[in-house]
């Protein structure tokens, strides 16, 4: 029976995983799925494999997706061990908590890995432009994560070409495909995405997109602003990539995006996205109200301008118009009065050094 799931065309469910048609956006490499890419050699990782032969194992044209004889270039480290360790992990090694597990296979000699242990399949963007190795993949009846990058003679793959790779997925049946945009520059752990491409690919193929990062997040936020659907943070990337992907998903999606929750437990978790959203803006607006008392020839309390504030009030309530201005004058009286007092606290503790 097909793992692939598509509950429609602008949506994907991996594992327990949805993306795309609007739910939040989700950090794959992160907190929400795992993906590992494989070694070429048919084996389980962290677990002695059968080497496999280089180049075309089975017959199957295309072998390896880079030189034909080994990983994907730029693969970073070993795979994460599949195995059962003894410290609650599953049999594929993942916690309750890890979400659903991707592989993105080196050669087809990983496929009967791939679907032994994984929730969904990445082929590499040095598969996308290989008919056999796409279709091959999508046989496994794995939902499939389509990335677009350099390709296996060193060249960016073309936006039909990765819309080409779709349709391969298609004819084998599977519908279940998610679009990942990977870039089409310098080396595969480095090529920043094509945000305008990737948007184009959204509007032509009515698909999910994501934004691959690699080990840079420095474009997690822009990316989240240009509707991907998710952000794919590359095997091993340090830290500061995870957790820039990770703020984006949360503050900047709420900033841009509305959500229509169907459930409670959704419906807390986009409050507590709103809530992050609000509690950045706060913090940035203290700072500069701060500013503007060192700037201000009377501050405090006493150079209150509460015309100022209520010219405030009306204009956001134009942005809110189900709370009103009645209801928001309250809220952004408590707004300015905490910074009031946090910038007296900030200037008696300077005075007092």
């Amino acid at each position: 029976m097909t793992k692939a799931a598509q509950l429609d065309r602008d949506a994907v469910r991996i594992g327990d995983l949805v993306i795309g048609d609007g739910r939040p956006v989700v950090v794959i490499g992160g907190r929400d799925a795992r993906w590992v890419r494989l070694h070429g050699d048919g084996g389980t990782p962290g677990t002695p494999g059968t080497p496999g032969t280089p180049g075309t194992p089975g017959g199957t044209p295309g072998g390896a997706p880079g030189d034909g004889a080994g990983p994907v270039p730029g693969t970073p480290g070993d795979a994460p061990a599949l195995g059962s360790s003894g410290d609650g992990s599953s049999r594929n090694g993942r916690t309750a908590e890890a979400g659903p597990l991707l592989m993105e296979p080196a050669t087809v000699a990983d496929l009967p890995v791939v679907a032994r242990h994984a929730d969904g399949v990445v082929v590499g963007a040095a598969w996308a432009a290989d008919p056999d190795l796409v279709r091959a993949a999508a046989r496994l009846g794995l939902p499939v994560v389509l990335q677009r990058g350099i390709g296996r003679h060193g060249r960016a793959v073309t936006l039909e070409e990765w819309l080409a790779a779709v349709d391969d997925c298609a004819a084998e049946g599977n519908e279940a495909v998610v679009l990942c945009e990977s870039g089409g520059r310098g080396e595969p752990e480095d090529a920043a995405p094509d945000l305008g491409l990737m948007r184009a690919a959204r509007a032509r193929a009515g698909r999910p997109v994501l934004a691959g990062l690699g080990a840079d997040g420095g474009l997690a936020g822009a990316a989240v602003v240009a509707g991907a659907d998710g952000l794919l943070v590359g095997p091993g990337a340090p830290a500061p990539t995870l957790a820039a992907a990770h703020e984006a998903a949360t503050v900047m999606a709420a900033l841009v995006r509305r959500d229509d929750p169907e459930t409670l437990g959704a419906a807390r978790a986009a409050i507590d996205r709103v809530d992050a959203a609000l509690a950045t803006l706060l913090e940035r607006r203290a700072a500069l109200a701060g500013r503007i008392q060192r700037l201000k020839p009377v501050g405090g309390f006493r150079g209150r301008d509460m015309e100022r504030e209520r010219r405030l009030v009306e204009a956001m309530a134009r942005r809110a118009p189900s709370l009103g201005a009645g209801r928001l004058a309250p809220i952004m009286n408590a707004v300015i009065e905490a910074g009031l007092r946090l910038s007296e606290e900030t200037r008696d503790g300077e005075e007092r050094r």
